[in-house]
């Protein structure tokens, strides 16, 4: 009897919970102000979008002359190693006369201690800075992200990084931008603390043939090499998934041709 008391005063509890809970007044919901200047990324075509999409070898390379020149004091590219270079059209002393350019950590082979050592084809892209402490104080204690898997590592992919890197402007009337930041509507809290990186036309200069270095040209380009750094097998995977499904139609239509061919030879029979 007890027992049957305890379990409905425990149920009585929870029924008035609910009902508290559905009729209370709630508070307020505060809107963040910056919504409203709030920008979803350009939808931009690019060469390796699709089942058969490719990226352009000639825009991967540019996009890694912007990478190299501007993104690279500030941002990381750790999980890329320079022989992956080779995949977008660098011959292989081109990329040993690009990594020879870096320095890596090493140890000393006669003391043992801690030294560095111009980096080989087969070293990551080292990063600008020793750790996360330094590389806060050098940028006003915003942490630079690693570029090695940004267009994943954000919704929109590289349709966003496009948007952000030709998104700086002014704000609009009304809307402060904190000391340190920079307005961006791409953003997702409208102030950024990179400054623009890409200020100008021109500020990489691109070989002769290639497109004009506007500001778009420089942003869609390394936003594409940026997306191949994601995934620099997403070609292969491709190719890959193509194979299989064209196997899979080819191995679909011969068991249907032995299925109609069994099941004559039976009813053939049963006929008889």
């Amino acid at each position: 009897m007890l027992g049957r008391l305890i379990s409905y005063a425990i149920g009585g509890v929870f029924v008035l919970t609910l009902l508290v809970a559905a009729f209370a007044p709630r508070e307020a919901v505060v809107e963040d102000p910056n919504h409203a200047l709030h920008k979803y990324p350009m939808k931009i075509s690019w060469a390796q979008d699709g089942v058969f999409g490719t990226f352009d070898r000639a825009q991967l390379q540019r996009g890694f002359q912007v990478y190299k020149e501007v993104c690279a004091a500030c941002h990381g590219l750790e999980r890329i190693a320079f022989r992956n270079l080779v995949d977008i059209g660098f011959s292989e002393p081109e990329v040993k006369a690009i990594a020879k350019a870096y320095e890596v950590a090493s140890i000393d082979d006669k003391t043992g201690e801690a030294s560095t050592r111009p980096a080989v084809a087969s070293d990551y892209f080292p990063s600008p800075y020793p750790n996360e402490v330094a590389a806060r104080a050098a940028n006003n204690n915003a942490l630079p992200p690693d570029l090695s898997l940004i267009t994943k590592a954000r919704q929109g992919g590289k349709d966003y990084l496009h948007s952000l890197l030709v998104g700086y402007g002014q704000p609009p009337a009304g809307h402060e931008v904190p000391e340190g930041l920079y307005y961006n509507p791409y953003f997702a809290n409208i102030n950024i603390a990179m400054p623009p990186p890409l200020a100008s036309a021109g500020q990489v200069t691109y070989a002769e043939g290639q497109p004009e270095p506007t500001i778009d040209q420089m942003s869609r380009d390394v936003s594409a090499f940026l997306d191949w750094a994601a995934e620099p097998k997403a070609e292969t995977r491709k190719r890959t998934g193509v194979a299989v499904m064209i196997f899979l139609l080819i191995l679909t239509g011969l068991s249907y041709l032995a299925y109609r061919r069994v099941w004559a030879e039976l009813k053939s029979r049963g006929a008889h």
